[in-house]
C-alpha cells in the first residue's frame, strides 16, 4: 500500500525454521556482488535507510544486509520493518484457510458478512462475492473518496468502520463485477475486515491465530511488542527525509503488519512446501491463479504471479510512507526472496532479479546533491503568486520571511529551496522548480518530477486568501445536513461524519468543507466557499457556493 508523496495496514505445529543471518565470511557466490549493490542503494536513499534480503535457495537459508537504522543500529534478519500492501497475501491466505475450513465459500456474496443495514454495489444481478474482493475484480476503487485525513503523515489512521460502510453503501459500480482487474486497497482492506468478522475477532489477532502461530512468526504482528518496537527500523520518504510510521486500524488487511525477513523467509519457506505446515492447501489454493491482471501477470488470491522470461515468479510487493517491501518465490526452483528497507524508494527489481536473473537490475542513480542559497525577500517576493497547472489544480506561493512556500492543491505549504534566483528545490519529495520571467515578470513555473517537466502559468501576483478554521461543535453540523438542488438533476448532498462536515455535488466525491464561522465554510482542495443561508425561522434553506467569482444558490429541498 502505497500513499503519494508530495506532488500521493491455538495449540498447532510450531516450526522449528529459524533462518539467521551469514556472517561476510560466510557468503555464497554472488553475495558479495549482492551486498555491494546493497550498499550502493542504500546510500543512493539516503542517511539512515537499510535494506535486508533474505535469501532461500537450494544451499539454504541466508541474510544479507546493508546500512544501520536510527536507534537500531545494522540491520539483521530481525530488524523490524512495515510491509506495506505484501500484509494483503496473509489476508488472500486466511480466505483459503476458512475456504478450506468449510467456513466460507469463495462465491460467497460479502453481503452476507456484513451488517444487514449496509447497502453492498451490485451491477447487472451480479454481487460482489470474497472472490472479487481477493483479486481486485469488485469494481470498488483503489481509495474511498470519503478519506480526509486528519495527519497527511499517517493518512489512515482515522478512517472509521463507519466511514468505511457509508463510502461502500453510497458507491455505483462503474463496470460489471469480474470484468476487470483493478488494484484496489479498499477491496483488500473490506476483505480483511470481513474475515475478522466472520471470525469473531480483529483482523490482527486473526492472522496470529491462524499464520503466525502455525509457522512459528514471533516477529508478525501489527501492535509491536516493546521489544519488537526497539528493533524497528525509522521510516524515510524517497528523498530521504524520516517519516512517521502508519497505522491501518480499518485496512488492516491492505497493509497494518510489520515483520522481519526471518519471519517472511519461514512463510516463504511454508508456501514452497520446504518445510511441512497444516496451511498447505490453503497456501497451493491461494496461488492458483484466478484473473488476468495485466501483460503477462495474473492474480490468485491477492498473489500476483509473473509468467514472463519463461519463468512462473508468485510475488507482491508493499510501500508506506517510509518503507518498502517484495516477497516473492520461484516454485519451480524453490526459491524465494524477501527485500525489506526503510525507504519509500522501489526495490522491486532486486527481488524478481534473485528469482529469475532474465530481470534486469535498475540502473538507479544517486539524486543530485543540492545546496540551498541564500536569496534576498524582494527576489522571493517576484515567485509569490498563483500558477494554474491544470483546471482545478494550482501552485499557490507565498513568503514568510526569508522562505519561499509552496503548495499544491490539496496539499498543505511546503517550503522549497533556491539553489539559483530562478531553480528551487523541495527536500521532501525529490521535485524541483524552476521560474521563467519575461519583461521582468514572472509568467510560469515548471515542475520537474520523476522525470518529467509540467508547466503552470502564472495567473495572479496574489495567492488565494489563507483560511483558517474554527473549531465548532459538531452539533452545529446537524443543521447543515441534507440535500440542496443546484440545478435540475445537479444536487449538493451533505452530510455529517464525526466531527467534520462532508459535502458531494452530483457526479463528484464527497470532501470535507472547513468552518470559519457556524455558517460559512471553505474547501481545501479547491478554492471555493460555502455558505448557509437561513430563513426567517432560524432554520438553514438554502445553500451559496462561491467559486471563480461567481454565486450559484442551492435550495434545501431534503
Amino acid at each position: 500500500m502505497k500513499q503519494p508523496a508530495h506532488i500521493a495496514f491455538v495449540s498447532m505445529l510450531m516450526l522449528a525454521y529459524v533462518p539467521c543471518a551469514v556472517a561476510a565470511e560466510s557468503l555464497r557466490p554472488g553475495d558479495a556482488e549482492l551486498q555491494s549493490m546493497l550498499h550502493k542503494r542504500a546510500a543512493q536513499a539516503g542517511r539512515g535507510v537499510s535494506i535486508v534480503v533474505g535469501i532461500l535457495d537450494e544451499t539454504g537459508t541466508r541474510i544479507i544486509t546493508s546500512g544501520k537504522a536510527e536507534g537500531v543500529g545494522d540491520v539483521d534478519g530481525n530488524t523490524v520493518f512495515e510491509i506495506g500492501s505484501a500484509t494483503k497475501v496473509f489476508t488472500g491466505l486466511l480466505l483459503a484457510d476458512v475456504v478450506q475450513r468449510n467456513e466460507v465459500k469463495l462465491d460467497d456474496p460479502i453481503s452476507k458478512f456484513l451488517p444487514a443495514s449496509i447497502k453492498v454495489p451490485a451491477r447487472n444481478s451480479r454481487q460482489i462475492t470474497l472472490l472479487d474482493l481477493a483479486t481486485h475484480t469488485s469494481g470498488l476503487p483503489r481509495m474511498p473518496d470519503n478519506m480526509v485525513p486528519k495527519d497527511a503523515e499517517n493518512p489512515y489512521a482515522d478512517y472509521t468502520v463507519e466511514q468505511m460502510y457509508a463510502f461502500l453503501s453510497d458507491y455505483s459500480l462503474p463496470r460489471d463485477i469480474g470484468a476487470e482487474y483493478e488494484y484496489s486497497n479498499f477491496g483488500a482492506g473490506l476483505l480483511g475486515h470481513i474475515l475478522a468478522l466472520k471470525a469473531g475477532t480483529n483482523y490482527e489477532a486473526l492472522v496470529l491465530e491462524r499464520i503466525c502461530q502455525p509457522l512459528g512468526m514471533t516477529n508478525t504482528m501489527i501492535t509491536l511488542s516493546a521489544v519488537l518496537k526497539k528493533r524497528l527500523a525509522a521510516g524515510h520518504n524517497e528523498s530521504g527525509a524520516p517519516v512517521k510510521n502508519w497505522d491501518l486500524p480499518v485496512f488492516a488487511g491492505a497493509g497494518a503488519l510489520r515483520s522481519t525477513a526471518n519471519d517472511l523467509l519461514k512463510f516463504l519457506a511454508a508456501h514452497l512446501e520446504i518445510v511441512p505446515s497444516r496451511l498447505a492447501p490453503a497456501m497451493r489454493l491461494a496461488q492458483q491463479p484466478r484473473h488476468a491482471a495485466g501483460s503477462e501477470m495474473e492474480i490468485g488470491l491477492c498473489w500476483h504471479i509473473a509468467n514472463k522470461h519463461d519463468a512462473r515468479l508468485v510475488w507482491h510487493n508493499g510501500g508506506t510512507g517510509g518503507y518498502h517491501s517484495f516477497i516473492g518465490f520461484n516454485p519451480e526452483k524453490k526459491r524465494g526472496v524477501v527485500v525489506l528497507a526503510n525507504s519509500a524508494r522501489f526495490f522491486d527489481d532486486i527481488g524478481f532479479h534473485f528469482l529469475e536473473p532474465k530481470y534486469p537490475l535498475a540502473d538507479s542513480k544517486p539524486a543530485k546533491e543540492r545546496v540551498a542559497v541564500q536569496l534576498k525577500p524582494e527576489i522571493l517576493d517576484r515567485y509569490v503568486g498563483r500558477y494554474q497547472l491544470a483546471p482545478g489544480v494550482f501552485f499557490n506561493l507565498r513568503r514568510d520571511g526569508n522562505h519561499l512556500l509552496a503548495q499544491l492543491t490539496g496539499q498543505p505549504y511546503v517550503e522549497i529551496f533556491p539553489e539559483s534566483e530562478t531553480n528551487f528545490f523541495y527536500k521532501v519529495v525529490d521535485a524541483q522548480l524552476t521560474f521563467h520571467t519575461a519583461g521582468g515578470r514572472t509568467t510560469e513555473l515548471v515542475l520537474h518530477q520523476n522525470g518529467i517537466d509540467q508547466t503552470a502559468k502564472k495567473i495572479s501576483d496574489e495567492p488565494p486568501k489563507e483560511r483558517q478554521a474554527v473549531k465548532l461543535d459538531a452539533k452545529v453540523y446537524d443543521a447543515c445536513v441534507g440535500e440542496y438542488e443546484l440545478a435540475p438533476g445537479a444536487v449538493f448532498t451533505v452530510r455529517k461524519e464525526g466531527d467534520r462536515l462532508m459535502v458531494r455535488l452530483t457526479g463528484q466525491s464527497f470532501l470535507e468543507i472547513f468552518p470559519e464561522s457556524e455558517t460559512e465554510f471553505f474547501y481545501k482542495v479547491v478554492d471555493a466557499q460555502i455558505t448557509f443561508v437561513k430563513n426567517g425561522q432560524g432554520r438553514i434553506s438554502e445553500l451559496v457556493l462561491h467559486q471563480n467569482g461567481s454565486d450559484s444558490r442551492a435550495k434545501k429541498v431534503r
